[in-house]
């Protein structure tokens, strides 16, 4: 029995009835043909959802051609880019649990029988994925596509390039007019922007995990066959309520392993790492961050997208996109093919046809950029719990790096003595206070990263935040310390002058400071004041949890649905 006819159907459900014959439904159809929610994240002011009406339409035809009925309803997205460097990037993180919240919300109240998920940036694909989990009702991803990559003075350019111009303009070495040529240039189009960053890390994810169609991540946001996609997602979506494929069928701790494996292969975003254990959250299944680790150390990398290399999206897409790497890591015997997807088929029966046209974007597995994965995730003293760096965007020299702390306790003040010359070569900038409770929110940290390669400096200084980063960032970042400084521990007690030795290749990070110090400074420690006094961040930081185990503010709960 359909879920829509246990709420819309008999005479004792006639008000219900009467509510949809108010907005023009059919008799015939009520309670008679699966009812798919269609969640559009659109809004008007996100470029990676400013076309998102399209692709909504386009998925409600699939759902109409497959003999479902669509309904259309809306949920949040904000733009990483636009709120950084300022307050606003409080928010992005915790509009995750919002854009969960909101889609169960609707989906439980209406009685939906299944989803299709429209999405595009950072927040709204694990957001939209941690719903599906969490109710288990048929559900599919489709997502608006990368944006075209832009291009300044005859070379590709996108958003990491743009924010990176701030340190450049600041040291000379570029004009506020060549600037704004770039700036009004690497973002030519909508779409979610043209490099490996969260956004399009989580796409293509969602097709590694099982639950969106081929080409989801990869496919540009400009080209009809993404329009194509959206239609087939709809058709999926009312076979998969046909065929009653939940996402607990698909999302087994097998398929989180396939995901991760090609996380790595690909060099994702550093905040896979707390996306993907919220979406395990919901399942009760733990993920934790030595779970990437090790899956990193027997996964060898095989792509260079921006910001780790001079390739874009729209590469990837015409190198054979996601599935492409798949098929090249399984040669190898790294996947994982009996997983199901949402198009009703297992992995390894999507494979046939999928193979790499482009050997420069995706390498052979014999040939990787490196033997391991893009992500690492150190420990020490500094972490127990573990921090988190895209190894594939630092340079070799700063591998290993032995550092004098420069501390800071938020983002501004750390952005501002970089840009005004006082970090030199050799420091490591330590920016405390920016984890999910601290914050609150765990901003990401693009800003003082692109300050330190725009001012020259990205070979020779490192980064160490409890904050995240966004994946335009390059360079010896290391974030997600955890635990994170609001919650005491080590991290919380450095002090500016202190020895910092971070050794990427051997997993570890340590504070140079003898045991007998570091005692009587956390025994001195006091919890430092929430920085804001209202709103939803304040009820956010009272209920988050570590950045080592997702930033999640639920636990799942056998049985909930």
């Amino acid at each position: 029995m359909l879920n829509s006819e246990k709420i819309y159907s008999g005479v004792e459900h006639a008000d219900a009835r009467s509510l949809l014959y108010a907005t023009g439904h059919l008799q015939e159809n009520i309670g008679r043909k699966p009812l798919i929610g269609v969640v559009n994240t659109f809004n008007e002011i996100v470029p990676g959802h400013f076309h998102l009406r399209g692709i909504a339409d386009a998925a409600k035809q699939g759902v109409l051609m497959a003999g479902g009925v669509p309904v259309e309803f809306p949920t949040i997205a904000i733009c990483d880019g636009i709120t950084m460097a300022h307050k606003g990037m409080m928010y992005p993180l915790p509009s995750r649990e919002l854009i969960a919240d909101s889609i169960e919300s609707m989906t439980m109240a209406h009685g939906l029988d299944g989803l299709v998920l429209v999405v595009s940036c950072d927040k709204t694909i694990p957001g939209a994925l941690m719903a599906a989990a969490r109710m288990n009702i048929p559900a599919i991803v489709i997502s608006g596509g990368p944006m075209p990559t832009g291009h300044y003075q005859g070379q590709v350019s996108d958003y990491s390039a743009c924010i990176e111009t701030v340190g450049k303009v600041r040291n000379g070495n570029m004009s506020e007019e060549e600037q704004e040529e770039l700036t009004q240039h690497c973002c030519p189009g909508c779409g979610s922007c043209s490099g490996m960053f969260t956004a399009n890390s989580m796409n293509c994810l969602a097709e590694a995990l099982g639950m969106a169609l081929p080409g989801n991540g990869t496919i540009p946001s400009y080209y009809g066959e993404r329009l194509a996609l959206a239609k087939r997602a709809g058709m999926s979506a009312v076979e998969l309520v046909k065929s009653d494929i939940r996402p607990r069928d698909i999302l087994t701790e097998r398929a989180f392993e396939n995901a991760i494996r090609v996380d790595m292969a690909i060099a994702g975003s550093t905040n896979t790492t707390l996306h993907l254990p919220a979406i395990a959250n919901e399942l009760g299944i733990a993920l934790p961050l030595k779970k990437f680790d090790e899956i990193s150390l027997s996964t060898p990398n095989l792509c260079h997208i921006s910001p780790n290399g001079h390739h874009h999206m729209d590469d990837l897409y015409r190198a054979g996109g996601i599935y492409a790497v798949i098929q090249e890591l399984n040669r190898a015997g790294l996947i994982d093919t009996g997983c199901l997807t949402v198009a009703g088929k297992t992995v390894g029966q999507l494979l046939p046809g999928h193979f790499v046209k482009d050997y420069e974007v995706i390498r052979h597995i014999d040939a990787p950029y490196s033997p391991q994965g893009g992500l690492a995730v150190l420990f020490g003293n500094l972490a127990p719990m573990g921090c988190v760096v895209k190894a594939a965007a630092v340079c070799p020299q700063m591998m290993k790096h032995c550092g004098r702390a420069r501390v800071f306790n938020d983002m501004e003040d750390a952005t501002q003595a970089i840009l005004d010359g006082k970090i030199v070569p050799g420091d490591m900038v330590v920016i405390k206070c920016e984890g999910p409770k601290g914050g609150p929110g765990m901003r990401e940290m693009l800003s003082p990263t692109a300050a330190i390669v725009g001012k020259g400096l990205g070979e020779t200084v490192s980064l160490l935040t409890d904050g995240r980063f966004s994946g335009a960032t390059r360079g010896a970042a290391i974030g997600h310390v955890s635990p994170e400084a609001m919650e005491g521990g080590v991290f919380a007690v450095i002090e500016d002058g202190d020895s910092i030795t971070v050794d990427i290749p051997g997993r570890s990070i340590s504070l140079n400071v003898d045991e007998e110090t570091i005692a009587k400074r956390i025994a001195a420690w006091k919890q430092p004041p929430l920085k804001v006094k209202s709103g939803y961040l304040v009820k956010y930081a009272r209920s988050v949890s570590s950045a080592a185990t997702g930033a999640v503010t639920t636990s799942y709960c056998e049985g909930a649905f």
